[in-house]
Formats: structure tokens, sequence, C-alpha cells
């Protein structure tokens, strides 16, 4: 073989072994995130689809995107994401999974994380959600009941509780009146306090001029990057707050009871696989939250000047100390 042929043998091989590798990265799955602002269900769901096998990198692209609490920006990251060509997109923030619908009718889209899928029109029901949108909801109305409970047991001197609530959060009125169905039965008082995310330093004045004893704060992606000030503000006004995720307890709230997001976004890395090997997201049921964790945060109580029953301690799936 004479060395020309030989050279061009070589790079007709090299050509080949390119237009291969391009074809192979060209079947990578392509997995978007989009949310208001990192949300615990996110690294829940990267350990989730490593635990099935898919390796960022290797044989998944993951491409994240926050809005840094600006919902005004959630379209055009949905828009950049749909120009990544991605094969499914997974969100805890209703807001973002509506600025991907509106974008893109058809692409499946798993929530992480979402409260009132039906409700807010998401899906037709949990057992056949139809369209393209399934996977985990937290809506509980039983738990918001159960926060109540769980207060007056820790206190039972209480007599008042104020709800604070992000105004733009759906689900706040049918939450609010199973709590207040609860509140009539444990012989508490109930106010509702809705604000918007630049008045929470307004709100504890008039919660305090309402003489209540304790303070339930409704989960809401945006008031995630508050969660620091919340804390300190509730401290600082001693008063003592129940949450219902983990993070708000983490940086000072005193009690948090709900389902972990964190196993929320693992519990939806099995819908991103099982839509990737070929099923349709309305025929996949949306998951709700089956267990719910209990956690106290010793250090607040003790800078509140509050003492935690034992009991009730002993109770608590996790205390902070």
């Amino acid at each position: 073989m004479r060395r020309r042929e030989v050279i061009t043998l070589f790079a007709s091989a090299a050509a080949w072994t390119a237009a291969a590798r391009a074809q192979t990265a060209e079947k990578i799955p392509r997995i978007g995130i989009l949310d208001l602002a990192p949300t615990n269900a996110e690294p829940g769901l990267r350990q989730g689809l490593r635990e099935l096998g898919y390796i960022e990198g290797q044989n998944i692209i993951i491409e994240a995107r926050h809005a840094d609490g600006r919902q005004k920006r959630l379209p055009e990251l949905a828009a950049e994401l749909l120009r990544l060509k991605m094969d499914v997109i997974t969100s805890a923030t209703i807001q973002a999974i509506q600025a991907v619908r509106r974008a893109d009718a058809a692409i499946p889209i798993i929530m992480t994380n979402i409260s009132d899928p039906i409700g807010r029109g998401l899906a037709d029901s949990l057992r056949h959600p139809g369209g393209n949108t399934t996977g985990v909801t937290m809506l509980s109305t039983d738990a918001a009941a159960k926060r109540l409970a769980l207060l007056k047991e820790a206190f039972p001197a209480l007599n008042r509780v104020a709800v604070m609530a992000y105004r733009r959060h759906p689900p706040t009125e049918l939450l609010f009146k199973e709590s207040a169905a609860a509140a009539k039965a444990l012989e508490l008082e109930l106010e509702l306090l809705e604000v918007e995310l630049d008045a929470i330093e307004q709100a504890f004045p008039i919660i305090l001029r309402g003489n209540a004893g304790a303070l339930i704060v409704q989960q809401a992606t945006a008031l995630n990057p508050l969660r620091q000030r919340i804390a300190e503000l509730a401290i600082e006004h001693r008063l003592p707050t129940m949450h219902e995720v983990r993070p708000f307890v983490e940086v000072g709230g005193l009690m948090a009871y709900g389902p972990s997001p964190l196993e929320r976004g693992h519990r939806s890395a099995a819908y991103v696989d099982k839509i990737l090997k070929g099923a349709r997201p309305g025929d996949l049921p949306i998951e709700q939250a089956t267990r719910f964790h209990l956690i106290i945060n010793l250090r607040t109580a003790k800078a509140l000047g509050l003492e935690i029953p034992p009991t009730f301690l002993a109770r608590a799936d996790e205390v902070i100390e």
C-alpha cells in the first residue's frame, strides 16, 4: 500500500470516528431545570438520576437555569432551554412550568415540588394528569392542620396564631381554609397575613399588634431567598415559627413539619427515567407526599427563651442543636 493510500485510509477512519462520536453525543438525553431560585429538590433530582445510572456529561446532560427570584426572567430562560433541545424540563416553581407550557405545549415537564397542580390547570387529576405535565406534588391539607396541632402541643397556652403567606401563592386559600377548620377544633384564633416580597419587614409589627403567639410561614419558592431574614425577624420579635421545609429551620426557624424537598426531587428522577424510555407524562400518575418530618431547632428555642417539652422533642425526626 502506497503512503498516500495509508494517509487517506487514516483520514477516513478519523472522520468516521468523529462522525460517530457526534452522532452518539446527539443521542445523549438533555434535562432542563428551571426555577425562580435554587431549591432542595434539585440536588435530590440529581442524586436520583445518578442512582438510576445517569452520569452527567457521559449519558445525560443537565442544564439548570434560575431566575434569581425575578419572575419576569422565566419566559426568557424557558426559551433558552427549548433552544438547547431539552428532552424534558423539571421545575419546583409553578410560574416556571407555566412559562415552559406557554413556549411549548408538548415538551414533557416534571414537577418536583408543586402545590395544587389540578387547581392551577397543570393536570386533569392526580391519577390521570393528561397533557404534558406530571411529577410530585407537595400539597397536603392534612399537614397544614397538623402544623397547628403541633404548635398547640408544644405550647399549650397558645391561643392565637398568625399565618404568613406570599400574596401570589395559589394554594394559600385552600391551605388556610383547612388550617381554620383545625384551629376551631383546637380553640385557636387564626389570622392570615398575605405579603409581598418587599413587605416582609412590615409584616411583623402587624402580627404583634394582633397578639399572635406563634407564626406559621406557608411555603412558597419565592420566599426561599428571604428565609434567613424571616428567621431573624421572628427571633427579634420573639415569635416561635412553624415552617413546611427544613431549610427555613436550618437558618433559625423554630420548627418544620412536612415532606422533604430533597426526597421529592429524588422521586422525580423516576419520572424523568420513564419519560426518557418512552412514557407519556399524561399517563403517569402524580405522586403525593407520604412521609412527613418534624424538625426542631433547639438553638432557636434557647434564643427565644422557650423550653420545648421533652416528650415533644422525643417525637422529632431531627433536632438541630
